[in-house]
């Protein structure tokens, strides 16, 4: 019994001692994650890295490149970091470090270029979808009175209009991705308490998920206003009013 409760003791004492060598050493994200040889590093994402500083992560051959939240977690766990994710980041974008282009400040003027901007890496088509690697933060004297504070709100988005690579993001450069052409057949379905309705109408106007359109009752001529639900497809009625809280509530989250 003696030797039982020995032991027990052992491992508890070993425990205790071990407990606090397993804890990470605490991080956090750095406002401006950066790299200047296009290699990006742990310390390049965090700040007060120590000695994990120097473990590599990816290669960086753009001028942006897009890295999974969690895996970067993963990767800084096993390196002996703890970064909580406590903003719940899904994705990080490292950009190219200043140092990595020694002539892009030669002309900048005393006072500018003191803000963070999300910008285009590349010029995009009108009505192609923004993806992560298309967006990069900058620096800027100054940026779009609707710039998004996070590149979420915009990626997966449709650009309006031919983008310029460079150019500061504006909330109004982007919208939902067009799933419905004006003249396309649309079925409109209407749901509640059991009851089920479906007609066939033709789309006056395009849209995307989640917006309002006008719809011509093929049948009958009578015109029906439906939120688009997807292609080919729009709703009246409960669902709609659903889609429009959903995405509210989406876009109060950002």
């Amino acid at each position: 019994m003696r030797a039982i409760l020995a032991l027990a003791a052992l491992i508890i004492g070993v425990g205790a001692l071990a407990g606090p060598a397993l804890a990470g050493r605490p991080v956090t994200l750095k406002a401006d994650t950066a790299d200047t040889d296009g290699i990006v590093t742990l310390g390049d994402i965090f700040d007060a890295a120590g000695p994990a500083a120097g473990t590599p992560l990816a290669t960086r051959t753009g001028p942006s490149l897009v890295l999974d939240a969690a895996q970067v977690q993963l990767a800084a766990h096993r390196a002996g970091l703890d970064w909580a994710n406590a903003e719940g980041l899904r994705r990080i974008v490292v950009h190219e470090g200043p140092a990595a282009n020694p002539a892009a400040g030669a002309g900048a003027l005393p006072g500018r270029g003191n803000i963070d901007v999300l910008t285009y890496s590349r010029s995009l088509a009108a009505g192609e979808i923004v993806q992560p690697a298309d967006l990069v933060w900058g620096k800027a004297a100054a940026g779009p009175a609707d710039a998004p504070s996070d590149a979420e709100a915009v990626i997966g988005q449709a650009a309006r209009r031919a983008l310029r690579v460079g150019a500061p993001v504006s909330a109004h450069d982007v919208g939902a991705a067009m799933v419905v052409r004006a003249g396309d057949t649309v079925t409109v379905t209407y749901d509640a308490d059991g009851v089920s309705l479906s007609l066939q109408g033709k789309a006056m106007a395009a849209g995307g998920v989640g917006d309002t359109i006008t719809v011509q009752n093929t049948a009958s001529k009578r015109i029906v206003q439906a939120l688009v639900s997807g292609p080919g497809q729009a709703v009246v009625g409960p669902a709609a009013d659903q889609i429009k809280v959903s995405r509210a509530t989406r876009f109060a989250a950002r």
